[in-house]
């Protein structure tokens, strides 16, 4: 039998540089997540969570399908993020209904992307503003 180190492994990361994270409610998957984002996506990681966490105190929180999803509890969700290889893609899941309308078009009719890069300005007003109208629509159930 191997002893314990008392160490947990690194998670592993999928395709893109998305951390492999354990699904589960609260917090804390969600920033184990964030944590496990590579390089300076996980500054902007957390910076979304703040943002998020600012505009809707209180917001619920999760990781499913190894990615973080936000909302409120018994609405649905809102708003979830995942990690490509260059760029964070955040998802307005009523995106169509926020004004102005986030620029990343979806196969889904009413999600709404926002595609945020290293080397672009990142608007916190902007993104903030989309944060506080969404999640006073109707969420999602997943």
């Amino acid at each position: 039998m191997a002893k314990s180190t008392g160490i947990k492994p690194e998670p592993k990361l999928l395709s893109g540089g998305n951390p492999q994270i354990a699904k589960g409610h609260g917090d804390a998957p969600v920033q184990a997540y964030i944590a496990a984002m590579p390089g300076w996506k996980r500054a902007m990681g957390g910076r979304l969570d703040t943002l998020i966490e600012r505009a809707v105190p209180g917001v619920h929180k999760a990781v499913k399908w190894n990615s973080p999803f936000y909302g409120i509890e018994g609405e649905g969700w809102f708003l979830s993020f995942h990690c490509f290889t260059r760029y964070i893609k955040v998802a307005f899941f009523r995106g169509m209904s926020l004004d102005p309308v986030p620029p990343g078009e979806s196969r889904s009719r009413d999600t709404r992307y926002l595609d945020i890069r290293e080397d672009e300005p990142f608007d916190e007003a902007q993104f903030s503003a989309w944060v506080k109208q969404a999640s006073q629509l109707p969420g999602e159930r997943m």
